[in-house]
């Protein structure tokens, strides 16, 4: 099937290097940088995973440039300072990309939406009454938006912000959503689906990972709980490295 990944996009920007003293003017760390790496991220992770998986897929995404950097320490990893561009202001999507008759020409459509505003509510619950199959992955508190979304994919911290506006509606949600909860693997329906334990490097960009997987695989099996143990595999391969990574 032909895809269209639709959100807000990024450009991830790793900076890798050394810290072994304090700056004498203040107590705070001296970062000397030895290394850059530069992925796209957000929804163009999510594009990037697809089209490394043999995805036929296109992408639809904020113009403006959204720059995340980060400064890693590169023995350990750890992270001393992310800085990113304003992203107040983005751009949001042209209605013309709402319609059926331009959402009809792809066989899914998925929505990566980092609230970011180039996607409000009214547009994803446009775009999901409009195709008859979608996968989300969102930032948004979950309500009655989304209900005409095929399948939801969340982590647990977001899950656990929209808990009570779930409990509300349940029937709505309880046959789409699934839940990632890191290490502990996935939820749906009540199921774990659990994984490999692994040494995690990097948890950036494992939920984009997890979603191509996710829409690879159900586009192949048409079974949810297939995609769902091959999301995992994907995911957990990527958190084995440093910063975003591609399946």
């Amino acid at each position: 099937m032909k895809i269209l990944v639709v959100g807000d996009a990024c450009e991830d920007v790793y900076i890798y290097g050394m810290c072994s003293r304090l700056a004498p003017e203040a107590p705070i760390p001296v970062f000397i940088p030895q290394e850059e790496k530069t992925n796209g991220g957000m929804a163009r992770n999510t594009y990037n995973n697809l089209v490394s998986l043999g995805c036929d897929v296109e992408i639809l995404h904020n113009f403006e440039e959204i720059k995340k950097s980060r400064y890693v320490d590169k023995k350990t990893h750890h992270i001393f300072l992310r800085v990113d561009t304003d992203d107040r202001k983005l751009q949001k999507i042209d209605e013309k990309y709402l319609r059926k008759s331009f959402l009809n020409k792809y066989g899914i459509i998925v929505i990566s939406d980092y609230n970011k505003g180039f996607l409000s509510e009214k547009d994803i619950e446009k775009i999901c009454y409009n195709h008859p199959l979608t996968f989300m992955d969102t930032k948004k508190k979950l309500g009655r938006w989304a209900k005409d979304c095929t399948w939801i994919k969340i982590n647990e911290d977001e899950y656990n912000i929209s808990r009570e506006d779930i409990e509300e509606i349940r029937h709505i949600f309880i046959d789409k959503l699934i839940v990632t909860l890191s290490e502990k693997g996935a939820l749906y329906k009540g199921e774990i689906f659990p994984v490999e334990k692994v040494e995690i490097k990097d948890l950036s960009g494992a939920g984009d990972t997890f979603l191509a997987g996710l829409v690879y695989n159900y586009s192949n099996t048409n079974d949810i709980r297939q995609a769902i143990k091959f999301a995992n595999k994907c995911a957990t391969k990527v958190v084995q490295k440093r910063g975003v990574n591609v399946i």
